[in-house]
């Protein structure tokens, strides 16, 4: 879909001769489809791409037509072959180019560890790795020095591999709520990474033998239509006046108002940050700014940092942050680590303190080097 956006809609500051936003199904995610949804109807451009599975495409025609713009519609359609190969997998036979699909952290390590302890080369994708470890990894995969890939759904989007065949191990996953079914969507789109152009003449999918059938009906039926987009609060929250900001988004969340195909997002973790910050009574422009941090709070390690660093500009008044320190070379706590490199970084950008953004890429560059290797030693 192509649209001309009017300027009226606009909530960026800055305008661009064309857009491209990608993966526009996600839309719908009760959490970050905010971020698609504020994209496509404030972003200051005379054409913007829109691309993205079709079962979105009559909900973004109807955002579009409100807003009375133009759209063209085109369809693209895979140059190699996807074949579901009816044989269940053996995961004891496994061949060159597989990638089995996993759907949490601890199993992917799992089977890394299992292909690795029987003398396959492994490469390994989950959520919580950091973007240069994933590069190194892909690598690894592309160049053929690995020759399984062991992944999470993390490769469903913006990744081109010579994948010859997916493998699902589970069909399951927990979408941060509740452990449920993969949509026909979801499979869907995982699936599609097999088959490289001009590697593969041919792309397989297929799943270990529990899976086999539900695989094949998922891949074969019509993806259900995705009929909202999600929306998010505001900085105008912060206009009104006399009510404290954990309240306004309280009762921003619980005000029921039909909005036909737009939905109010999860807030729950922004209510989350803002009682833990509560005794330390910042403004409400300092409360949205923590708020609107791009960490995951509800890890103690980094809470109790960001509480920290709350301390030291609010508290103390220092106008650099303390530097955070690797405690252990564990691979979970070098996760961690490297998100607290990240906490640090946002933090004093957010705040307009001193930093060392030197420091900053040598930490990640360090944290990724051990990781990767970490990795390979499993």
């Amino acid at each position: 879909v192509r649209s001309r956006r009017q300027r009226q809609m606009c909530i960026r500051d800055s305008e661009y001769d064309v857009v491209v936003i990608d993966e526009v199904q996600l839309i719908q995610d009760s959490i970050r489809g905010e971020s698609w949804t504020r994209a496509i109807l404030g972003v200051l451009s005379e054409e913007i791409h829109l691309c993205g599975a079709v079962n979105v495409r009559p909900l973004l025609i109807k955002m579009i037509t409100e807003c009375k713009d133009e759209y063209e519609c085109i369809d693209y359609f895979r140059n190699t072959p996807l074949q579901f190969d009816i044989n269940p997998y053996q995961l004891n036979n496994p061949v060159k180019g597989d990638a089995l699909i996993a759907f949490s952290k601890k199993k992917v390590l799992e089977l890394s560890r299992y292909y690795q302890d029987r003398g396959y080369k492994t490469s390994v994708i989950y959520g919580d790795l950091p973007p240069e470890v994933r590069r190194i990894q892909y690598r690894s995969f592309s160049s053929g020095e690995s020759e399984l890939l062991i992944t999470t759904d993390a490769i469903g989007m913006g990744v081109n591999l010579p994948i010859k065949r997916i493998v699902f191990t589970s069909l399951k996953k927990f979408d941060g709520e509740d452990i449920r079914e993969l949509t026909s969507q979801e499979v869907k789109q995982i699936a599609g990474r097999a088959g490289r152009k001009g590697i593969y003449e041919v792309g397989y999918v297929t799943s270990i033998d529990e899976y086999l059938g539900r695989l094949q009906e998922k891949l074969e039926c019509e993806d259900r239509l995705i009929e909202k987009a999600i929306i998010g609060p505001t900085e105008l929250l912060l206009q009104i006046k006399g009510i404290p900001l954990i309240e306004k988004l309280a009762i921003w969340s619980m005000y029921y108002d039909e909005f036909s195909y737009y939905q109010k997002m999860d807030v729950s973790h922004y209510l989350f940050i803002l009682e833990q910050i509560k005794p330390y009574k910042l403004s409400q422009n300092d409360q949205w700014k923590v708020m609107k941090l791009p960490i995951n709070f509800t890890n103690p390690e980094l809470l109790n940092l960001l509480l920290f660093f709350i301390e030291e500009v609010f508290v103390d008044g220092n106008f650099e942050l303390t530097k955070p320190k690797i405690h252990s070379e564990d691979l979970d706590l070098l996760e961690i680590h490297y998100q607290e490199v990240n906490l640090y970084y946002n933090f004093s950008k957010s705040f307009n303190l001193i930093f060392d953004v030197n420091w900053v890429y040598r930490e990640r560059a360090k944290i990724s080097k051990k990781l990767n290797y970490l990795l390979h030693c499993l």
